[in-house]
């Protein structure tokens, strides 16, 4: 028996195989690096957000905190915390509107 031959010989590589099987590792190669993200950090559309939320809140609160300083001092009970949150949103919304119409590669 040990010197039968299987019913199957086995085949040799071909080169044919050899190529593809490059060509696939090729493929997948740029498969992988195109679907990595482009950024490791944060995007230009989040920071942008961010600056747009922190103008908003820092308006608003600056103004009021002038304004009720003013208040204190002054006297003028009421009147200069709302003179304060009014300037400060329309700081606030000059800010945004000032970096809204800015372009994106300056």
């Amino acid at each position: 028996m040990s010197d039968d031959k299987p019913a199957r010989e086995t085949i040799e590589e071909d080169a044919r195989i050899d190529a593809l099987e490059q060509r696939l590792n090729a493929a997948q190669q740029r498969e992988n690096q195109r679907n990595q993200p482009k950024m490791s950090g944060a995007d230009a559309n989040y920071r942008s957000g961010n600056r747009v939320l922190a103008d908003l809140l820092g308006g608003i609160l600056g103004g009021a905190v002038i304004g009720w300083t003013v208040d204190w001092f002054v006297g003028t009970s009421p009147w200069g915390l709302l003179v304060g949150l009014f300037l400060g949103i329309i700081v606030a919304f000059r800010n945004i509107i000032r970096a809204a119409n800015k372009r994106p590669d300056e």
